[in-house]
């Protein structure tokens, strides 16, 4: 009997001319028991994870995806590559006046999650940010998405914020948008 076939090594590289539409076409819907519901007053706003029953699924919307477009010099998509398969993907960007590091967006495909090409993909966009001197990496995540603001927690970004009316007149309409960074020095 033959040795079962070794999954291939992923490779992490930036994306390739004419890469990027195949970067952003990676599923990054999910499925969660969990949401973090928020609750806001003129003094505050609190967090508190909440079941759901049934889980909740998400598909995010053509419209609502967040990237990079291909050829913005301060723009980046890093992509991770299982053999000839894209598998995962985070694009970014640099704000030069407040010399933060943008993360658009990252996405690993279904089959490949729980892997660590997330965290891979995160501390390679976060290198390359201390690189241009950024200081602060920064983004945006929905508050129905509890599995990556876990995710994001354990890669050290903390909540800096959240806006309750960004999704307002969209298909996340009732969502909060939750704000997270992280120092990089």
């Amino acid at each position: 009997m033959p040795p079962a076939a070794q999954p291939a090594a992923v490779v992490y590289r930036p994306a390739l001319p004419g890469e990027h539409a195949a970067a952003e076409a990676i599923d990054n819907s999910f499925t969660t028991a969990t949401v973090l519901e928020v609750t806001s007053s003129d003094e505050g706003f609190r967090l508190r994870e909440t079941a759901v029953d049934p889980p909740l699924r998400k598909v995010f919307p053509e419209d609502e995806e967040e990237g990079v477009e291909e050829g913005d010099e301060d723009a980046l998509v890093i992509v991770a590559r299982a053999g000839d398969e894209l598998c995962g993907a985070i694009s970014l960007t640099r704000s030069e006046w407040n010399r933060r590091l943008v993360i658009a967006d990252l996405r690993v495909a279904p089959g490949h999650r729980g892997r660590g090409i997330g965290p891979a993909l995160m501390e390679r966009a976060l290198a390359h940010g201390r690189e241009l001197g950024a200081r602060t990496a920064w983004l945006e995540v929905t508050n129905v998405n509890a599995p990556a603001v876990r995710v994001y927690r354990r890669m050290g970004f903390a909540l800096c914020g959240l806006d309750t009316s960004l999704y307002r007149g969209t298909a996340s309409e009732g969502e909060t948008a939750l704000f997270m960074s992280r120092p990089l020095s």
